[in-house]
């Protein structure tokens, strides 16, 4: 099945995925990998591999592209997922997440705890992937709202957008680098940065006071520890719960340390400094490996705080948190990799000259057609921008302001929107104890409203200062 068809058997098998979670309760693996087998069987990828003569795969058959499509995402995210849920385990047990939430409420005061946790996920996410920063700081948020009696919905939405607004926004996470380098402007990547910053803070505001008014609307178990009043005394408690707390520098060692080490690997990939020195940059600079690094020092921790008789059995406690996320993550995976394997993506970009007329809108429009059908932003930005550069001239869009503003329009769309097959969804719903329907309420709301307001905010940029 090709063209119109398949593109509304594209839409009701979303719909269905939605329903299938949301009202039929099917759990989100199982949901994700049925919609995955009848939609790829739909499209027409065949029953099994076809091989050539001699015996090599020309064409995936659809249960070896389920397990590809498994392999492929567990290999992306599942030892970054792993390592970063064990520095977070390991934050909260010790005490550490609790010492830097006291240290950030000293710093900020108490009255803006949902501001202080989105900002912090803004800065922390220039460098890191949003997984990863929601990983790490998930303790620090949930320690924090304990701190302050804040909701820990808003705290976790805010965190989200302020991590997914610099990760599709601000160099040097890849997808703005090479949406940018696809569209010539690898050269000129603080004009991207600059305008990635300023297209952020309309989405920033919007995206608080959502997290505010949905924090209001949603509860979650972790709502339940939090008292409605005497939030004081229950700080206090918790306090006193542990036996010794860590030291502020070694609490934020775990957390930094990979964040610097990721920043430096990006900035190296950025500038080829990979000879030398800058090699040895790139590769401590691997998520994988710069989160192992943050969980040794974690395990600093474990023995600043005389709980290293404990460290086989936080480390088993952590391993069983992460793995239904690690599974449906990468079930999320298996229908991105189906989706791609039909002719969705060909259709759209076949399709792309026939939508030119719209300008800036153009971009937009593509990058969150291809947000909303596979899932991960980057491949979007990715994508988009190489179907956009050959029509940069019919756009009206030549000299580098301009196409510094298509930029941010193709990461505007890569921002709508997401939902169950985006790692991040997931990661966002697991964490933060949220079920799928309250996280389509709050995660895919959030993430249109931000989408729409960064694109209104570049067309209006677009009418000043082009």
């Amino acid at each position: 099945m090709t063209g119109l068809p398949l593109m509304g058997v594209f839409v009701l098998a979303i719909v269905a995925l939605i329903l299938m979670i949301s009202k039929l309760r099917i759990h989100p693996f199982l949901s994700l990998l049925f919609v995955s087998l009848v939609f790829g069987l739909i499209g027409g990828v065949p029953l099994l591999d076809a091989k050539d003569a001699d015996g090599e795969v020309i064409t995936t058959g659809i249960t070896s592209l389920i397990g590809e499509g498994f392999s492929s995402t567990f290999k992306s995210f599942g030892l970054v997922i792993i390592f970063g849920t064990l520095i977070g385990y390991v934050l909260e047990k010790t005490g550490a997440a609790f010492q830097l939430a006291d240290a950030l409420v000293r710093l900020i005061g108490k009255r803006h705890p949902v501001l202080a946790i989105q900002l912090m996920g803004w800065i922390v996410c220039i460098p890191v992937f949003s997984d990863s920063g929601f990983v790490i700081l998930n303790p620090v948020r949930r320690a924090l709202a304990q701190r302050t009696g804040a909701s820990p919905v808003a705290m976790a939405i805010a965190l989200s957008a302020g991590l997914f607004t610099s990760h599709v926004f601000i160099p040097p996470t890849p997808g703005p680098i090479a949406s940018a380098s696809n569209l010539g402007l690898e050269d000129n990547l603080l004009l991207v940065i600059g305008l990635g910053m300023l297209v952020s803070i309309p989405v920033l505001i919007v995206s608080y006071f959502f997290s505010v008014y949905i924090g209001k609307k949603i509860t979650t178990p972790e709502s339940e520890v939090i008292p409605d009043q005497d939030v004081e005394a229950a700080y206090e408690e918790l306090r006193n719960s542990y036996t010794r707390l860590p030291s502020t520098l070694t609490s934020v060692l775990p957390i930094i340390a990979p964040i610097i080490l990721m920043a430096g690997g990006s900035i190296a990939n950025m500038f080829k400094w990979t000879e030398g020195l800058g090699r040895l940059i790139v590769f401590l600079g691997n998520p994988m490996l710069a989160l192992a690094i943050g969980f040794l020092l974690a395990v600093i921790l474990l023995a600043e705080t005389h709980m290293m008789d404990r460290f086989h059995r936080f480390t088993e406690e952590g391993l069983r948190i992460v793995g239904p996320i690690i599974f449906i993550t990468a079930a999320g995976g298996v229908l991105g990799k189906v989706i791609a394997e039909t002719d969705v993506v060909d259709f759209i970009s076949n399709n792309a000259t026939e939508l030119a007329g719209l300008g800036l809108f153009f971009p937009f429009l593509v990058a969150a057609l291809f947000k909303t059908a596979q899932g991960s932003a980057t491949v979007a930005m990715v994508t988009t921008s190489g179907i956009v550069a050959p029509l940069l001239p019919v756009l009206g869009l030549e000299t580098p302001l301009q196409v510094g503003l298509a930029v941010m329009a193709i990461s505007a769309g890569s921002l709508t929107v997401s939902h169950a097959n985006d790692s991040h969804f997931w990661v966002v719903t697991n964490f933060s104890k949220m079920t799928p329907q309250q996280a389509y309420r709050s995660q895919t709301v959030v993430t249109g409203l931000m989408g729409v307001t960064a694109m209104l905010f570049v067309w209006v940029l677009s009418l000043f200062i082009v």
